[in-house]
């Protein structure tokens, strides 16, 4: 069986069965059909690899396509290049992290796991989508648990934060669905991308249909000035919510941006480039300065976000293969970081049951394994070489400071100098939060990581080093797809 259909059909599986389960088993239903996944993931990119040392170019593998709205030319058709596998791992080593932090949820722990699995049924169907109607179903189907899993399951002003989620998530996908009809119109009533790319659409239709579609996929990842979302999202979702919310939900915008907007409308792209890169700038300096000024740990990683995933805009605006290639590697190392450190926060908030910096203090003494993880993901966010923040965040430097103009330049530099502000906030959440004297007695009664938390963390961090320490393998994969656009961009350019 095609690999791409057991992606999709293993967390349909394992929905099915948590319905007739014991509540008490769900979790290890969702587990072992997530380690499921995740195998299942590596062995696609074990194959997807071996396919391209053998000289298969195909700008898609294992393409598969089954009639589904006949009527209106609609297809289930699902394949993969090196930009979706590497979007699929992630997702993949997200999930299982995600259950393992929640491995003691007693608060409905059947919808909890249920409301998991269809988050990632959600993001892998959106990721091999090659259909822009199918790409629109996954893309829904993961908002209502989004929605779900901070009203229900989370925490502070939750109903307010899972409500604001929802209306703005909903307002990006509406802009969507206009672009996407917009699209169909123009291609003779085509939804394919495959036909789609192949259309050589009038520069005027293509800066009509553009801003629709960059800036609707743009709410998901943060794009300013329609990130007021983020914060408050973040910090009230529960540690797995938010750990889907960061490490993967925000990564369906940033992949949407690549795939559905300057992939198949380049004129619209090099036309608005300029903007792109100017909101992107806004984003990464805004989002640094912001966290600046929070006492809450989930919300210096919520803020901190904003700023991260405006490195992801910024390299789709300079449009060259090395900022693109930066671009989807942003993408990877902000996915498993701040996943990580939603984790690390989630372990803490359990424990010490605040989140305030001024209350929190010496916890690297009490809980050593927690809070060494708390410093490496930190040390990842603000840009420590050897770490896959460093890999990530200087491709992209090295790709925008490629692009001739002032402008551009001055945009590199304002994003290299927000590197300073990352370092200051971060050190200083470090130094409050784990080192100094221990502010609260009650702290010296607290354990460290359990065996489900240390898994979970460990699947991360070797990620993030596997990727700081041996990137040329992720960035020679991505970069074979980067390279035809970035090419049919800077034509345009020129």
């Amino acid at each position: 069986m095609n690999l791409l259909l057991l992606l999709i059909l293993i967390p349909v599986v394992a929905l099915l069965i948590s319905v007739f389960v014991n509540a008490e088993k769900v979790k290890s239903v969702i587990l072992l059909c997530a380690i499921a996944e995740l195998i299942l993931c590596f062995e696609l990119l074990r194959e997807f690899m071996m396919e391209r040392a053998a000289g298969n170019n195909s700008p898609y593998l294992f393409e598969i396509v089954y009639p589904w709205f006949k009527t209106w030319n609609i297809n289930f058709h699902a394949g993969v290049d090196g930009i979706s596998v590497s979007m699929l791992l992630l997702t993949a080593l997200v999930t299982v992290a995600a259950i393992l932090v929640s491995w003691k949820m007693e608060d409905k722990p059947r919808e909890f796991f249920m409301m998991l699995m269809l988050l990632t049924l959600g993001a892998i169907g959106f990721f091999i989508s090659m259909d822009l109607i199918m790409a629109f179903f996954f893309l829904e189907l993961s908002v209502v648990p989004k929605f779900l899993l901070i009203a229900h399951w989370g925490s502070g002003r939750k109903v307010y934060s899972a409500t604001k989620l929802a209306l703005m998530l909903m307002a990006g996908s509406s802009l969507i669905l206009v672009g996407t009809l917009l699209l169909f119109s123009k291609s003779n009533g085509s939804f394919d991308i495959t036909v789609l790319q192949s259309l050589h659409l009038d520069g005027e239709t293509q800066r009509l249909i553009f801003p629709l579609m960059f800036l609707g996929f743009g709410v998901f990842t943060a794009l300013f000035p329609f990130h007021i979302w983020v914060p408050d999202g973040h910090s009230s979702a529960p540690t797995a919510g938010s750990m889907f919310l960061a490490g993967i939900s925000m990564k369906l915008g940033g992949y949407g941006c690549i795939r559905f907007a300057a992939i198949l409308l380049p004129e619209g792209t090099q036309y608005y480039s300029t903007a792109i890169i100017l909101l992107a700038t806004i984003a990464i300096v805004y989002g640094a300065f912001a966290t600046l000024m929070q006492k809450d740990i989930k919300y210096i990683n919520a803020y901190s976000s904003i700023s991260h995933c405006g490195f992801v805009l910024l390299g789709i605006g300079m449009m060259n293969q090395t900022a693109l290639t930066g671009a989807v590697l942003q993408m990877i190392s902000h996915g498993l970081m701040t996943a990580l450190f939603f984790g690390a926060i989630g372990m803490i908030y359990s424990r010490v049951h605040t989140r305030d910096v001024r209350e929190l203090g010496g916890l690297l003494k009490i809980m050593p394994f927690i809070g060494s993880v708390y410093i490496i993901v930190g040390l990842c966010s603000l840009g420590l070489p050897g770490l896959s923040g460093f890999v990530a965040e200087m491709t992209v430097f090295m790709g925008a400071w490629q692009m001739p103009g002032t402008f551009n330049k001055v945009a590199t530099i304002l994003a290299c100098a927000s590197i300073v502000v990352t370092a200051v906030y971060i050190l200083q959440a470090v130094a409050k939060v784990m080192l100094g004297p221990i502010k609260d007695e009650h702290f010296l009664t607290l354990t460290d990581a359990a065996w489900y938390e240390r898994s979970a963390s460990w699947l991360l961090m070797l990620a993030i080093i596997i990727m700081g320490v041996l990137p040329m393998w992720l960035a020679q994969m991505i970069s074979h797809d980067t390279a035809p656009m970035a090419v049919k961009l800077l034509t345009l350019n020129s």
